[in-house]
């Protein structure tokens, strides 16, 4: 396997999260307990607000901006939002327990980003000109 430079595999990994959010979140509509809380606005007991929506925007915002960020910010300012943001979205995904199988298999995908995401910022070089020289050069 090819090494990316870490801009490119973290934006390509929240990329690959965003994706299964939404794939997960339309496989959701064919199931009448999903259809019943889109008609009757109430989702296991909890009413669904303008306000709790709202806050599921700011939420689901956290890994959209994260697929660009992660391309413009240097290791400096990316490594620790990067961590912050994995935090955000792992406790996002969590909140909610997997009702079926196809959510388990999303949210374990989903989760297995979020580690490499964590790993990739953690080892992010400092010095990302010396190590793009290093790997442009490896004699």
């Amino acid at each position: 396997m090819r090494r990316l430079d870490p801009h490119i595999l973290l934006s390509a990994l929240w990329l690959f999260i965003l994706l299964n959010i939404i794939f997960r979140d339309i496989h959701q509509f064919v199931l009448a307990s999903h259809l019943e809380m889109l008609l009757t606005g109430y989702y296991n007991g909890i009413e669904i607000t303008e306000g709790l929506m709202l806050l599921g925007g700011f939420l689901v915002q956290v890994p959209i901006a994260m697929v660009l960020f992660s391309l413009l910010l240097t290791c400096r300012i990316g490594r620790p939002l990067t961590i912050l943001a994995a935090i955000i979205t792992a406790g996002t995904l969590l909140s909610s327990a997997p009702t079926d199988m196809d959510d388990t298999f999303h949210l374990v995908l989903e989760l297995a980003a979020l580690v490499a995401i964590l790993w990739t910022a953690w080892t992010w070089p400092e010095h990302e000109h010396a190590a793009t020289k290093a790997d442009a050069n490896p004699l």
